[in-house]
């Protein structure tokens, strides 16, 4: 039985948005806490981690935006993830990474881009012409003017012929297709975060319900236990008891609100909700069957649909192109140049001169150069495939682990619906016999610790089996439109 949230979402998030901001660093968790049991601690030295990891992850972040209206606003599950995909940092940032690498590919194709550029000049200069090695003789002197020269001209170059630039171009066009599939995943990845976000609200709330029925049940053996002993019935014990046991309970009520109030902060804060706006969410958490799938034909829609995996080809491709426009460095260039303007003491006096020329450039020796930018951008290149290799790896791993964790969580949130039910029979028994006198309350209490352990054991389970399902949504590679009907089970 699942009774822990052990999908691991904090590493998930990390992995998941490492890989989409590793692949825009070129050109520029929130995690699950389980609910501790009857008897147990909450794991409180995990909190300076997850506080950390939710402060650098900036898909846990987000732009809040507008201004807050009055009352309580609901909030339902697909309004939450259109807010996310417009407020939230880790899609702002993809978009800017996104620009920025258009930049870039705007440089190198501005190298294959004819040039033209104008100028006015007008100069006054006195010159020695002794200077310039030229023997004074009678007549002229060695120092001429001072006069004025003027002139304004255009120019026009254009490379005719460059390997490097091109392929360079070729490279920054494959970055850019990159970078736009990583807009792609950081979508997707926005939504698959904001969704366990929501769940993970939901199942807070679904917590506090369970745990509001448990210092009701503790609030009645009490009162009770209070009758019985006025009654002669029972020792004072009795009522110490269930005293401790409604103590108790309230305590876990105030943690779990506690805990409620947190991750509804963070999912206003992913989603870019205005400061201070109050809202509630206004779907709940349910067990929806999920269809049957070959795990075959599940791994290659994801070979074929997901952008992160995409990307990493693209990445190759320009790797593949830089390699190229290294070696490229060893051909020859052809470029073109030419200017005409008028050139005169004045621009009354002043008559038109052109100038064209054609340049042809062969290297015969750059001191090595040329083989330093082939050797480094082969290293790239075998990176980049190595990269995409262990991507397709991972791939299938990641959609077998979902596959296992689903089957799995599908059969906990049987067993733990199972067990629920046979916890309130138990605790609705033992609270008959308590006012029969046929026993003490240590067994209602006991029947109400039980019933606590099943009750989170079934939220985690159901919540659980939710996470599994978006999980395999984020490995097959799902849209974002198409998150909500996959976590229905469509």
């Amino acid at each position: 039985m699942i009774t822990k949230r052990v999908f691991g979402f904090p590493a998930m998030i990390l992995i998941f948005c490492g890989g989409a901001f590793a692949q825009m660093s070129r050109v520029s968790s929130q995690g699950y806490q389980e609910t501790p049991a009857a008897g147990q601690t909450s794991p409180a030295m995990n909190a300076q981690a997850f506080d950390f990891n939710a402060a650098q992850n900036p898909f846990l972040g987000g732009i809040p935006t507008g201004e807050p209206t009055p009352g309580v606003m609901p909030l339902s599950f697909s309004e939450a993830l259109k807010r996310a995909l417009s407020y939230n940092l880790g899609t702002v940032l993809s978009e800017q990474s996104l620009q920025a690498t258009r930049g870039v590919r705007m440089l190198a194709l501005s190298q294959l881009l004819p040039k033209v550029t104008t100028g006015v000049s007008e100069v006054q200069q006195q010159v020695n012409l002794a200077a310039f090695g030229f023997e004074p003789t009678p007549g002229r002197p060695s120092v001429v003017g001072p006069f004025n020269v003027f002139d304004v001209r255009a120019y026009v170059s254009q490379t005719i012929l460059d390997f490097s630039a091109l392929n360079r171009y070729r490279a920054e066009t494959e970055n850019v297709k990159a970078a736009q599939l990583n807009v792609v995943n950081s979508r997707d990845l926005v939504v698959y975060v904001c969704s366990n976000l929501y769940l993970q609200a939901v199942a807070s709330q679904s917590r506090i319900e369970a745990t509001r029925a448990q210092v009701h049940t503790a609030q009645i053996l009490y009162d009770l236990a209070l009758d019985q002993k006025a009654a002669g019935v029972v020792p004072g014990i009795e009522v110490l008891r269930a005293q401790v046991e409604l103590q108790a309970q309230k305590q876990r009520l105030i943690v779990e609100e506690d805990r409620f109030a947190k991750d509804k902060l963070a999912l206003a804060r992913a989603i870019g909700l205005p400061l201070g706006q109050e809202f509630s969410l206004s779907e709940g958490m349910s067990y929806v069957p999920f269809p049957e799938m070959s795990l075959d034909e599940t791994v290659q829609r994801a070979y074929r649909d997901r952008p992160d995996y995409q990307s990493a080809q693209a990445r190759v491709r320009a790797a593949q192109s830089s390699r190229k426009a290294a070696q490229a460095g060893r051909l020859p260039t052809l470029n073109f140049s030419a200017d005409y303007g008028d050139i005169g003491q004045s621009p009354w006096e002043s008559h038109g001169t052109f100038t064209i020329a054609t340049s042809f450039r062969l290297p015969i020796f750059l001191g090595g150069s040329v083989r330093a930018r082939v050797l480094e951008a082969d290293a790239v290149l075998r990176q980049r495939e190595a990269e995409l290799e262990d991507f397709r790896g991972r791939i299938y791993y990641e959609v077998r682990s979902a596959f296992l964790d689903l089957q799995a969580a599908a059969d906990s949130v049987q067993v733990a619906d199972i067990a629920n039910k046979l916890a309130k029979e138990q605790v609705d028994q033992s609270q008959d016999r308590f006012r029969a006198g046929a026993t003490n309350n240590v067994e209602v209490v006991q029947a109400q610790e039980a019933l606590a352990r099943a009750s989170e054991s079934y939220i985690s389970s159901l919540h659980a089996h939710n996470a599994a399902k978006l999980a395999l949504a984020k490995a097959i590679g799902i849209s974002d439109a198409e998150y909500i009907q996959f976590l229905r089970g469509k």
